[in-house]
């Protein structure tokens, strides 16, 4: 059907008067980083951006002085410290904690925003996915409300198929178990193994999957950071499945970078270290800023990494074994044996790490965030998942894009010197570097598509965004 000229222009005349959005992100570094991403993405495309976030892990305002900060209590200090001590917390415990505790102040800072811009002004919040009591909140003052998931779409459809139930034993078996090295029925990528990492709790768990699936099915609309040619299948089952707008809009941090949005400062140093190295011969480790490991687990990385002859740069986070403070649990003599080819730092600008031409693997928890910078940098990878998304996106990672190695019976020396020699000097990791600079070349592709695109000139029509008419889409 023919478009009215004068038509589109009242509609885009429209939407730009309802130009200011409003983003509330959870409180985690692998959740901030992507939301500032987008808040950073949208503002280029001329939206006025508002974040509303927790006093939790607030992020500096400082470097965002193009975006608008209002801060709201969540009384997560009353369960802080389960999280930094207890290797097996549960994190639909926390997320399900903040969906009670931010409820009546996200709605009083909500409620105060709507009345200092004006009727009309806003176009739409956007929420982490698993904020799901914002639908009701924003439901109450007819606000559209789109979701923004953190972790991949394939991710979704896992938590969708499996049965979670404490009753159907998939989420407590050991190696013990015959069937522990067998595919899930229900979801064929994953194994039961995989499976028993995902949660400790699993009837929470399905509580908070329940609520969360429900809530993106009565959105406005699903943001997802990946990429069309990553994931073709699995957006497409999620298409049919949840009848809402759907936008792969990433990788979002090939258009902003997440450096300024680091919770934990960044020793920049390791860069002149990693320009002292031949290319492709650095190891990077890093498992991420949640994850804890057990102190043999830490002592089996070092072992793993003392009986290689490659240099590494490992990133040790202060806490990652609960009760520590840094290193103390290093192997003795470690620091010696290794000498100059290893560095260990506490945090690192990782985007940086992996862009640099001295790195060659990087092993890693495989948070989405991460496993996508990886990609993007055509860094094949060692997985060592801990819980989520993790355990899948790690089998993504080995048996589907066939770009690493899982470390399939954890952190054990010997298992890790083999899989970092496979990575590292094998012919099956030159193969693994070909793949994954393929899919490089096809994100910078797909970026070089948009960023030749100008989207506020060009009117409703914008290649991968969608279109200007759904970002305001009402139910």
């Amino acid at each position: 059907m023919e478009t009215n000229v004068s038509d589109t222009n009242l509609r885009c005349t429209e939407i730009r008067r309802r130009n200011r959005i409003i983003l509330f992100p959870l409180p985690f570094q692998g959740h901030i980083n992507p939301i500032l991403q987008l808040a950073n993405i949208l503002h280029t495309q001329g939206f006025k951006i508002t974040i509303i976030h927790t006093e939790y892990n607030s992020p500096n305002h400082s470097n965002y002085p193009h975006l608008a900060f209002k801060s709201i209590s969540d009384r997560f200090f009353e369960i802080e410290s389960q999280l930094a001590t207890k290797i097996d917390a549960d994190p639909a415990y926390f997320v399900k904690y903040l969906n009670r505790s931010c409820v009546e102040p996200f709605r009083e800072c909500l409620g105060g925003l709507l009345a200092e811009y004006g009727e009309g002004s806003i176009a739409c919040l956007i929420t982490d996915a698993v904020f799901c009591f914002t639908q009701a909140v924003a439901d109450s003052v007819k606000l559209p409300r789109m979701v923004i998931r953190t972790s991949s779409p394939a991710c979704i459809l896992a938590w969708g198929a499996l049965p979670f139930s404490s009753q159907n034993g998939y989420f407590n078996l050991t190696k013990q178990d015959s069937n522990y090295e067998e595919s899930v029925p229900e979801y064929p990528i994953m194994k039961f193994k995989d499976v028993s990492k995902m949660t400790t709790n699993p009837e929470s768990m399905r509580n908070l999957v329940t609520d969360m699936l429900s809530h993106m099915k009565a959105s406005s609309g699903l943001i997802w950071n990946t990429f069309k040619e990553l994931e073709e299948p699995a957006l497409e089952t999620i298409r049919q499945e949840f009848s809402v707008p759907n936008f792969a809009l990433g990788p979002f941090h090939k258009y902003f970078p997440a450096s300024s949005s680091s919770l934990i400062e960044q020793d920049r140093t390791v860069l002149s270290w990693l320009d002292t190295q031949s290319p492709k011969s650095v190891i990077y480790i890093s498992f991420g800023s949640i994850a804890h490991i057990t102190e043999s687990e830490f002592q089996e990385v070092a072992q793993g990494l003392a009986n290689t002859d490659f240099p590494f740069l490992w990133v040790v986070r202060p806490g990652v074994v609960p009760g520590s403070k840094w290193v103390e649990s290093l192997p003795e003599k470690f620091i010696e044996r290794v000498g100059d080819r290893g560095r260990i730092v506490k945090w690192a600008p990782q985007q940086d790490v992996l862009a640099h031409p001295a790195t060659g693997c990087f092993w890693t928890h495989c948070g989405w965030n991460s496993t996508l910078e990886s990609i993007c940098e055509g860094v094949p990878m060692v997985c060592s998942p801990s819980f989520g998304d993790q355990p899948l996106n790690a089998r993504y990672v080995s048996d589907v894009w066939k770009i690493g190695v899982l470390l399939e019976d954890g952190f054990e020396r010997v298992g890790i010197q083999m899989a970092l020699q496979r990575v590292m000097v094998d012919k099956e990791g030159e193969e693994m570097r070909e793949r994954i600079t393929s899919l490089k070349e096809k994100v910078n592709l797909s970026v070089d598509e948009v960023n030749t695109k100008d989207f506020r000139r060009e009117g409703p029509e914008v290649t991968k965004w969608g279109t200007w008419e759904a970002w305001k889409t009402r139910k």
